[in-house]
């Protein structure tokens, strides 16, 4: 039995990652075919997220697991342990006596408690002393709605948390609305596109873009470029001799490095390091999110016929957020990088087979089932398999943020 799943980063004020929610598909068909939503629940919760306690999906942090009325009612989430995830009580609960008795059971047994697409209405109130989160939609209550009931209700230490952020702009006014906590795609989108010239760190990743997108790597450039910036070399450095601990002699140059590594490792190597190096107020999400992508789109790669060279398919994953990071437009940072055309094609008009496979990234990303779907079948990948893909990419990048967390 397979299970599909989704993830979407949950960020506070400063653009940190906070957790994430895991948005569960039972199959290929719909959301829940023949699948009560207690049992959908479960499966997300065995399956895909608690081993030993710990998450495998995200990174360590939080999971804000949606749990239907069914399931609270018979206190399933006392089966799981109360540090790794958030309780998500859905709007489609009924606020009866005997819901309450649960929340105030979950409440005292230390579990965290959020309403989930909140409207409020009177029959909730005196739920309210026993939650700590509050999720508006701000697609379905506008931000100026909220702000009122936002500082009424923030004396009792109660968190909030607007989904659906599309827009930097909606960042800002919901954080000056008195929202802690933010959800949607807000963050994988420039904050600005404007013609300026890239920061000294940027233009030092820009240019090791460029080598490790050539078919052979010039070591000898990418030495020069690395020597050009101190921190990005110390980083690097310390990176390998991370990896390579075990050998009695440590590395302590960059052209020792790159001989251990080699060609392909030296692409990966580049790809972790200098995207999080060029701009340290980007939130480690969208890093994290590059990163996934790429690992998502190289495996997907292998499964289409005709194939195509995975390492494009990395590189379109990777460089698909790269005007988010670099906050210029896409069409601009493309000139800058001698990447081939169905690379550029992907990235600009989202076309071709690489185009076909971002568009399927960015729909599973987003949880959008029926586009997951459709992309599938154009690409004539088995939508088990994609399930079974980016699961394995999100544990791939999840032990990449865990890493880079502790460095």
């Amino acid at each position: 039995m397979h299970s599909y799943l989704a993830r979407q980063p949950i960020l506070n004020k400063d653009k940190v990652t906070v957790g994430y929610e895991l948005l569960f598909r039972d199959g290929p068909n719909n959301c829940f075919p023949d699948v009560e939503d207690e049992l959908a629940t479960n499966r997300l919760l065995i399956n895909n997220f608690f081993t030993s306690g710990s998450s495998q999906v995200t990174a360590g942090k939080k999971a804000f697991v949606n749990f239907p009325e069914s399931s609270l009612l018979q206190r399933t989430p006392l089966l799981f342990p109360k540090q790794s995830f958030v309780i998500e009580i859905l709007e489609s609960c009924t606020p009866s006596d005997a819901l309450l008795e649960a929340v105030i059971e979950l409440y005292k047994k230390g579990y965290t408690l959020a309403l989930d697409d909140f409207v409020p209405s009177k029959d909730w109130l005196r739920f309210l002393p026993f939650i700590h989160i509050i999720k508006f939609d701000i697609r379905a209550i506008p931000i100026s709605r909220t702000r009122f009931f936002i500082q009424k209700y923030k004396k009792n230490n109660i968190k909030f948390l607007a989904e659906k952020v599309e827009t930097y702009a909606e960042f800002i006014e919901a954080s000056d609305a008195g929202f802690d906590f933010f959800q949607g795609f807000f963050f994988s989108k420039p904050e600005m596109i404007q013609s300026k010239s890239l920061k000294p760190s940027a233009l030092t990743t820009m240019q090791l873009y460029q080598e490790i997108c050539l078919p052979q790597v010039n070591f000898d450039k990418v030495e020069k470029i690395i020597a050009t910036d101190v921190s990005l070399s110390y980083k690097l450095l310390r990176h390998v001799n991370t990896i390579t601990s075990s050998k009695s002699k440590p590395i302590s140059s960059f052209k020792q490095a790159l001989i251990y590594l080699g060609e392909e490792k030296l692409r990966r190597f580049i790809s972790f390091v200098a995207a999080s190096h060029a701009l340290a107020e980007k939130p480690q999400s969208l890093y994290s999110l590059s990163l996934q992508r790429a690992n998502f789109c190289e495996r997907l790669s292998v499964l289409i016929t005709p194939k195509i060279v995975s390492n494009q398919a990395f590189l379109t994953g990777l460089f698909s957020l790269l005007d988010s990071l670099l906050d210029q437009s896409i069409e601009e940072l493309i000139e800058q990088l001698p990447l081939n055309a169905g690379i550029q094609a992907a990235l600009v008009s989202k076309t071709g087979p690489l185009g076909i496979i971002l568009k399927l990234a960015i729909a599973y990303d987003q949880a959008n089932w029926d586009k997951v779907s459709l992309y599938s079948k154009e690409l004539g990948i088995d939508e088990t398999n994609v399930a079974e893909v980016y699961v394995e990419s999100l544990k791939w990048s999840a032990i990449i943020e865990k890493s880079s967390a502790t460095k």
